[in-house]
């Protein structure tokens, strides 16, 4: 499973790839209205391209099928690893349609349901994002949706990505590795709590106390 970082911070950005984790980005409009920077949004975009060459998904924020096909054309043009963000709605997946038929990928987000998901692949999209910490904010649940969505890709052959987003913490990370999804995006936080377990702390902490305790080795 792929590692991609839910983000439009530089900073962290920059500290996520030095681990050598990251494979990809994906920002949304919030996530880029949140940076307080000098920068244009086409320049902080421009830079997320150049630090990040994995998939870097940025989102329309129109609503009616040309408006949402001229801004996807337009962020296309910016860098050759740009996903164009779509939602799953029906102007969405006929712009979906339209920018594969062009070569450019896609990805389907929201989806909140293993139908969306069947539909989402139907229109080619190259990554559908189910929302697993929201969909379990209104009771429904993520890893169920994950496992239906891999089944349903696997049964059909379709070539579709799942892309498991919405992740809060990492439970929801091992939720979509035990389900199969192909890619897990995550804020920053989330990623590097991945590291963190009591026990591996316990034992450092152990191993501390034991070599202060002993013998220094001493060669011959």
């Amino acid at each position: 499973m792929k590692i991609f970082l839910d983000t439009a911070s530089i900073q962290e950005l920059r500290q996520a790839i030095s681990t050598g984790f990251v494979e990809g980005v994906t920002t949304n409009p919030s996530l880029l209205a949140r940076q307080k920077s000098d920068k244009t949004v086409e320049g902080l975009l421009l830079e997320i391209c150049k630090l990040q060459s994995g998939p870097v998904s940025l989102e329309v924020d129109e609503d009616r099928e040309e408006s949402m096909l001229a801004q996807a054309r337009w962020f296309r043009q910016l860098a050759s690893n740009i996903v164009i963000k779509v939602p799953l709605t029906p102007e969405g997946l006929n712009v979906c349609r339209i920018l594969r038929s062009e070569g450019t990928e896609v990805n389907v987000t929201l989806c909140f349901s293993c139908a969306q998901g069947f539909l989402a692949a139907k229109a080619g999209a190259t990554f559908v994002s189910p929302f697993i910490g929201r969909l379990e904010d209104s009771g429904g649940c993520g890893i169920e949706l994950l496992r239906d969505l891999r089944s349903m890709m696997d049964h059909y052959g379709f070539s579709t990505q799942i892309l498991a987003a919405s992740i809060r913490n990492p439970r929801h990370v091992a939720e979509a590795l035990q389900a199969g999804a192909d890619v897990a995006t995550m804020p920053f936080s989330v990623l590097f709590q991945l590291y963190a377990h009591p026990l591996t702390q316990q034992g450092l902490m152990l191993f501390r106390q034991d070599s202060q305790t002993k013998a220094p080795f001493v060669s011959s």
